[in-house]
């Protein structure tokens, strides 16, 4: 950014914002007098970052934003948000552009520059009044319904600048705003658009400095990486390929409090007689017990498949990993290892604590360790899982193999049955399937149902690799079989206040954990949560109280993160069902086939899908422009037909793998899945852009029309709708009154939208130009 022009930065006299002295004492001492931005006519490119850049004077944009850097720094409450923005102008003649952009509520402009010689640079918040008329007067000009994306929201104006011929444009606009805080809970806010046409990359990063400890750090909206630089300073930006993902870039973090630290997110819906919400937990940067001797040990037990498939490299990265299992383990920590093959063998008759001694013997017995025989996975569970742990540990079994059963019992419902009766001293079993010839369904019930995860090593990966970054996340325990209760004004646990919490059974919490919880509440009054385990040695219970005065729609991730975890559930359950299938082949799938069960879970999955349009591999014909979703008995025929072939039958191979991956990715689901992305039977990303997620709504597209999945079933009530006409009077009441629920993203669309208005059906027709 070397060449950008540096001056002065002029700010409007007319905005009185309350921000700290620290924002102030900077901006408000280079502050003059000017001629107020929006008093001048709208430069012949207006560039929203957000979205896009506009023409105002020429029929096609002739400007482009190529990128787009956020450099966002949070100290306590004060945030500082820079933008760079790259512009390339692919017209012929020089093009003078303005910046619009929109931010929060109590926003200060900090600094305004851009490259080459030009005007003094100057960059104004704009009065909210002045915001809304500069708005409703660029979408009369313009006439693009993607501008309305932002109505409703503080804007920024800046002077103009020039775009060369054929030439680019860097521009800096740094703004601050002090964040929201809700009790020990700190929100960030970055506007940006939701739609799937938005296709400009991002580079988004945070630097994060408190006075106070910080316990966690989440985003609903992006995957992020987090770097701790120490208890009170962490930096978190995109994960690589979320660059381009859409959607308002949202960022919490937890200061952190004596134990577990916890927050509420809730979104409020009468339908429910309560709403939805999201309880975010973070633990201590460095958890200590007490007591050295109290502080919870692992115990891990260390189960490798040495049948014949697995002789050559997949043995040897076998044997790698477990050496560096061995070797991360704290001295005093116990393990032990049993091959098997026809039987199983052990290292030792139990578990051993480490030394380096035994750690040297160890390697010396994974060396001996040869491929040969079948897979008798039954009695390697059954020799694993049946031993009484050591007391005061946490017991841990990684179970690998790279095949079905051969050996033994072989039948998957007796194999999972005997694993969940056998397993009574709770064992937490993390699976590993190495290739794609495993029964993926019995490996993942197996994990989830002792509070673990499944793990799928793809032909061609590391074995090692995917070993070794399960087990890392295993280090430090700190809170182990959780239990969460809500309890009522009198402090006893009720049952009648929450419902359809996700996950149903808590996993263990190590270090660096964050725990995201899905589930509906009832009523109004406060909620009462208590969350108690096993805590760095000792039993615990720790107590939360959150009120549901701001539950709002803008928390439109909450109602979506859950129904997707939800509709993993059902899947889940539609898996487990095809257990039996392998019993008696030629009659069992044909009885499960045709289970009432069957159909009642399929039946619940179109109707999530539909409605919240979260679409899987099992139900992305929803899309399709030629699925009439009116049409009811078909739609759940298909859906039936789709679910019976994968889900049900197929159990093993790559369109098992993809299954199994994408199942945990719903189940596990803490961030937005904007794209509605999967991977299909052949192990490809699939998106599906003809269903939208607008704030709190979802859109199927027909022809031109976008539909509101409320009306999407109901041709009857879509014939009744009343017209509204783009840009007239009754438009932009509308459109403000969306913008007050904050809703207004859903008329944003290109093309015509069919939505519900207090229940009745309301059709906004585009403006021509726009129209397609």
């Amino acid at each position: 950014m070397k060449r950008y022009r540096l001056g002065p930065v002029r700010l409007s006299t007319l905005v009185a914002i309350p921000l700290a002295g620290l924002l102030m004492s900077t901006s408000v001492a280079r502050a003059q007098a000017v001629t107020p931005v929006y008093e001048r006519p709208l430069a012949s490119c207006i560039v929203i970052p957000q979205t896009r850049a506009f023409p105002t004077s020429q029929p096609r944009p002739v400007i482009r934003i190529t990128g787009v850097s956020a450099a966002i720094t949070i100290a306590q409450q004060a945030a500082t948000t820079t933008l760079d923005i790259s512009l390339v102008n692919t017209g012929r003649q020089r093009r003078e552009a303005e910046l619009i952009v929109p931010v929060p509520d109590g926003a200060v402009v900090r600094g305004f520059t851009f490259q080459g010689a030009a005007k003094e640079p100057t960059a104004q918040v704009l009065p909210k009044d002045v915001a809304r008329r500069t708005y409703e007067s660029i979408v009369a000009k313009i006439k693009d319904p993607a501008l309305l994306e932002f109505i409703g929201y503080n804007l920024i104006r800046s002077s103009v600048f020039p775009v060369e011929p054929g030439g680019t444009q860097k521009v800096r606009l740094t703004y601050e705003n002090l964040l929201k805080a809700d009790a020990n809970r700190i929100d960030y806010v970055l506007p940006r658009s939701e739609s799937l046409e938005y296709g400009v990359p991002w580079n988004i990063a945070v630097s994060l400095s408190a006075k106070e400890k910080i316990s966690t750090v989440y985003s609903p909206s992006h995957n992020l990486t987090t770097t701790r630089a120490s208890d009170s300073r962490i930096t978190a930006r995109l994960a690589a390929g979320a660059e381009k993902e859409p959607g308002t870039f949202r960022l919490s973090y937890l200061l952190e409090k004596d134990g577990v630290t916890a927050s509420l997110f809730a979104y409020p819906d009468p339908k429910i007689d309560g709403g939805y919400f999201l309880l975010l937990a973070g633990l201590p940067t460095k958890p200590k017990p007490e007591k050295e001797e109290d502080r919870i040990r692992r115990e891990v037990t260390l189960v490798l498949d040495r049948s014949g498939s697995m002789s050559g490299e997949k043995l040897d990265q076998v044997r790698e990993s477990a050496k560096q299992i061995i070797a991360g383990l704290e001295d005093g920590e116990l393990f032990n290892i049993l091959p098997y093959s026809n039987s199983v063998d052990k290292f030792a008759p139990a578990p051993i604590a480490k030394s380096s001694e035994r750690e040297k013997q160890a390697i010396e017995y994974l060396k001996s360790i040869r491929a040969g025989g079948g897979t008798n996975i039954h009695d390697a569970l059954v020799e694993s899982l049946s031993p009484k742990p050591v007391d005061g540990t946490l017991p841990l079994v990684l179970f690998l193999t790279d095949g079905l059963p051969t050996v033994g019992h072989t039948a998957e419902t007796t194999i999972r049955e005997s694993a969940k009766k056998i397993n009574t001293h709770g064992r937490r079993v993390f699976t590993f399937g190495v290739g794609v010839d495993v029964n993926t369904p019995l490996l993942d019930k197996i994990a989830v149902e002792s509070r673990a995860v499944s793990t799928f090593v793809l032909p061609k990966e590391d074995v090692e690799m995917k070993v070794a970054s399960v087990f890392r996340r295993l280090s430090g325990p700190v809170l182990a079989a959780p239990k969460l209760a809500t309890i009522d004004a009198a402090g006893k646990v009720t049952t009648t206040r929450i419902s359809e919490a996700l996950p149903s059974k808590i996993p263990d919490l190590f270090a660096g954990d964050q725990l995201v919880l899905l589930g509906k509440y009832r009523g109004k009054d406060k909620l009462h949560f208590t969350l108690a385990g096993n805590y760095l040695g000792k039993e615990r219970t720790f107590q939360f109280q959150f009120g549901l005065d701001k539950a709002t729609t803008r928390h439109a991730f909450v109602p979506r993160l859950w129904a997707s975890r939800q509709i993993g559930i059902l899947v889940e359950a539609i898996r487990e069902l095809g257990a039996s299938i392998d019993v008696v082949p030629s009659t069992a799938a044909k009885v499960v086939s045709t289970d009432p069960r069957l159909k009642e879970l399929v039946d619940e999955i179109v109707r999530l899908s539909t409605e919240f349009g979260i679409l899987t591999e099992y139900t992305a014909f929803l899309a399709r422009e030629g699925t009439d979703l009116t049409k009811r008995n078909l739609v759940f025929e298909n859906a039936l037909k789709h679910c019976r072939e994968r889900a049900l039958m197929c159990r093993s191979g790559f369109e098992s793998v993809n299954q199994e991956i994408n199942k945990n990715r719903q189940v596990l689901q803490s961030q937005l899945n904007f794209y509605n992305g999967y991977l299909d039977s052949k192990m490809n990303a699939v998106a599906v852009t003809s269903v939208q997620q607008v704030n709190d709504l979802a859109f199927y597209r027909r022809g031109n029309q976008w539909i509101d999945s409320r009306l999407v079933t109901d041709e009857k009530k879509r014939k009744s709708a009343k017209t509204i006409e783009f840009g007239s009077k009754e438009f932009l009441e509308l459109a403000a009154r969306l913008a007050k629920e904050g809703r207004q993203g859903s008329i944003s669309l290109r093309g015509d939208i069919l939505l519900s208005i207090d229940g009745k059906p309301v059709l906004v027709k585009a403006p021509v130009q726009t129209a397609r």
